[in-house]
């Protein structure tokens, strides 16, 4: 393993690198991943919500093995291929909206986004997009000025206003979730709308309904669809980021569903082709008309990738996997706040589905952030078995997104793990000379 880690050094540019330990990756099946130690692991992340339908999964195997025998590849760009046009037709027929929709396809969240910070301007000539402060769309110029997490905000932003987003644990307002009556939303309208910019030059705002990387903070109830009804009144888009939390993971097929919210299109990615690369936009056809070849990449839509998603979706409702998610989710859920009762440095437990968040704080009285302490504890959590990552705004919150086709039986033994990496960090058993080389999005 070691003379891995170390031509991994010698030739891996750091640029790439987000590395939580130092785990050597030989094989995976269902929701384990096996170094080349021979060492099983439980994978709490799903590589950052890729594996929602886990590893290796037979179907998914066989799909890519028949398509490669058939159409190995065409560009979607200059060739038209069935695969690509089934796949738009299911995601036009799934998405909600009484309008005419088309899809877009690239291979990556990042590049979806783009395309969406692109078309914006160029379909209602309005200069102006609204992103939330911890929000995270990507690592293209584009993608990158939309995103408000702390280690994008010093991008070239343009044409884009950072507004404040409804965390309730940390409200920039300092109020009360159960009495505030969503002042953040009204705040929004007030003073944003109105002050802060001309509500005139406002094109669309670009939201996700569960903030992962800014924390795994899901939008009180009401949020999302307050601000449908805003985007309505002022004829401004609403585009849904559903690039993490999409195809499932919530307990829906689509964040937005329990809401009833309508968007004008949302940005699917990560778990679209169980690993393959694929992302997908799917919206109103005069965004996505916009202009002819603005926006296009040459493997975006391949026919393989298409292939494994169609499989993909066949999965989520044949197995389903968004039940599943709901029900192991709330399970997760309950059973962490009861874990949090054991140790003061838990100040919130929160999510929706198998999107879940633990923020690690001094005390719960004083809520100071401790991205240390969660860092040991993820790489604790490693040494004992058990894969998860660290995010948020202060590099603070455990993040826990297992493939969807996880048991209770296997997230319970998960918690187990945790808990046990928790109390050996807490009694100060751990070695934190061992993040010097693995501190995630780095400790502050």
């Amino acid at each position: 393993m070691d003379n891995y880690i170390i031509r991994d050094q010698n030739a891996i540019s750091e640029i790439m690198k987000l590395r939580f330990n130092p785990l050597v990756a030989r094989s995976a099946k269902g929701i384990y991943i096996t170094d080349c130690s021979g060492k099983r692991y439980i994978d709490f992340s799903a590589n950052w919500s890729v594996a929602n339908t886990g590893y290796a999964h037979p179907d998914i195997i066989e799909v890519i093995k028949q398509q490669l025998e058939k159409l190995s590849f065409a560009s979607t760009c200059s060739l038209i291929n069935e695969e690509s046009v089934e796949l738009a037709e299911q995601l036009i027929q799934r998405m909600p909206g009484d309008f005419s929709k088309k899809v877009w396809y690239g291979s990556s969240g990042s590049d979806a986004n783009e395309m969406i910070y692109k078309a914006i301007s160029m379909a209602d000539k309005k200069n102006k997009i609204l992103t939330f402060v911890g929000s995270y769309h990507g690592q293209t110029l584009g993608s990158y000025s939309m995103s408000g997490h702390p280690m994008q905000s010093k991008s070239y932003s343009g044409n884009v206003i950072k507004i404040p987003y409804p965390y309730c644990y940390r409200c920039p307002f300092q109020k009360k979730c159960d009495s505030c009556n969503l002042f953040c939303l009204n705040y929004l309208e007030g003073y944003i709308l109105h002050m802060a910019c001309s509500v005139e030059h406002i094109g669309a705002i670009v939201a996700e309904s569960v903030q992962c990387d800014g924390g795994d903070v899901p939008m009180p109830s009401g949020y999302l669809k307050g601000l449908e009804k805003l985007c309505r009144e002022y004829d401004i888009l609403l585009i849904i980021d559903d690039v993490k939390i999409g195809c499932g993971r919530t307990g829906d097929f689509f964040s937005f569903e329990s809401e009833n919210v309508i968007p004008d299109a949302v940005v699917i990615g990560k778990p679209i082709a169980s690993g393959q690369p694929l992302s997908v936009v799917v919206g109103r056809k005069e965004l996505l008309d916009v202009e002819s070849g603005l926006h296009l990449f040459t493997t975006g839509g391949n026919p393989v990738s298409c292939a494994a998603a169609i499989a993909t979706i066949r999965l989520i409702e044949s197995e389903k996997l968004a039940k599943n998610a709901a029900c192991i989710g709330a399970l997760m859920l309950q059973n962490l706040k009861k874990l949090a009762e054991k140790f003061e440095i838990i100040g919130d437990v929160r999510g929706r589905g198998l999107v879940i968040g633990i923020e690690i704080v001094k005390d719960r009285k004083s809520q100071k952030p401790e991205p240390l302490m969660a860092q040991m504890i993820s790489y604790q959590a490693y040494e004992k078995g058990l894969l998860l990552y660290t995010v948020g705004l202060y590099s603070n919150v455990l993040e826990i997104t297992p493939p969807l086709i996880i048991s209770e039986e296997q997230a319970m033994q998960g918690i187990s793990i945790l808990e046990d990496a928790i109390w050996c960090v807490k009694e100060g058993k751990f070695d934190e000379s061992k993040l010097k080389e693995f501190s995630g999005w780095g400790i502050s």
